[in-house]
């Protein structure tokens, strides 16, 4: 980039602390962190040293991007009240993936999308280097000053569309949200009987491990894959009297294997 770009990030929960962190330690100028709880801001302002804000009427109106790190169901909120504080000619961006970006143009002449495509929890660190970077804008110049951003941050960006970015968003709800609930689930059989969870965890480091070198279709096994329906009725016995809450789960995904076993062989 030909000058450095100062930046202001509206909200410290799980990804903006991350990414505060990341554009921080390659050098770019985090001007201020804004969060509605002011402990939060203090917590990551504190950590890159800069302003922490509480009220969006401190935000500066000098910096050349604004990144609405912030819940979905609140990117709208603050984009409005941003726009009554600074020119709508700034360009601002935010990291859903699942909200479009055309959400900010109703307050923003130039808007876009800045999206790590990772899961992000506080508590453990992150290697941005391989994450996923998602952007678009709805002016070229725009997406390529968020893809230059975006390099200096990892080696892994793209320039995606809302379409294309709602499309993994979904399927990206399926591999992460969805598959750690079947964890969480595994988890609460084991310790309910008194077995350790972590026996499992080679499994489930293998599973993942197959699938960077192969199709997940290729590498589906089990009694569903197999059609072994005396071991799923074992299981179904078993979660009858034990876990009824997870028998339509099972189900469903045995079902769902079969058919695409099936559609396969077709």
């Amino acid at each position: 980039m030909s000058k450095k770009l100062k930046i202001v990030l509206l909200g410290a929960g799980n990804v903006g602390f991350h990414l505060g962190k990341k554009l921080n330690e390659v050098g770019l100028a985090i001007e201020q962190v804004y969060s509605r709880n002011i402990s939060k801001a203090k917590r990551l302002a504190k950590n890159i040293k800069c302003e922490a804000i509480q009220n969006i009427k401190d935000v500066s109106s000098q910096a050349d991007l604004y990144i609405l790190a912030v819940p979905d169901s609140a990117i709208e909120k603050v984009a409005a009240d941003l726009s009554k504080n600074i020119p709508k000619s700034k360009l601002v961006v935010h990291t859903s993936g699942a909200t479009p970006s055309t959400v900010l143009k109703p307050y923003f002449k130039n808007y876009g999308i800045f999206y790590p495509l990772q899961t992000f929890s506080i508590a453990r660190e992150v290697d941005f280097e391989n994450i996923p970077i998602c952007v678009d804008s709805n002016l070229k110049k725009h997406r390529i000053l968020l893809e230059k951003l975006g390099k200096q941050i990892s080696q892994n960006v793209h320039q995606i569309n809302d379409r294309e970015r709602a499309i993994l968003h979904v399927a990206a709800v399926f591999v992460n949200n969805f598959s750690n609930n079947l964890f969480t689930i595994g988890d609460k059989i084991t310790s309910t009987e008194n077995l350790p969870f972590d026996i499992l965890k080679p499994l489930m480091k293998e599973t993942v491990e197959k699938i960077t070198h192969h199709s997940p279709s290729e590498m589906q096994t089990g009694p569903a894959k197999r059609g072994d329906q005396t071991t799923i009725e074992l299981h179904l016995k078993y979660l009858e009297k034990n876990f009824p809450e997870f028998i339509e789960i099972y189900q469903t995904m045995t079902r769902n294997i079969n058919s695409n076993i099936s559609k396969n062989h077709s």
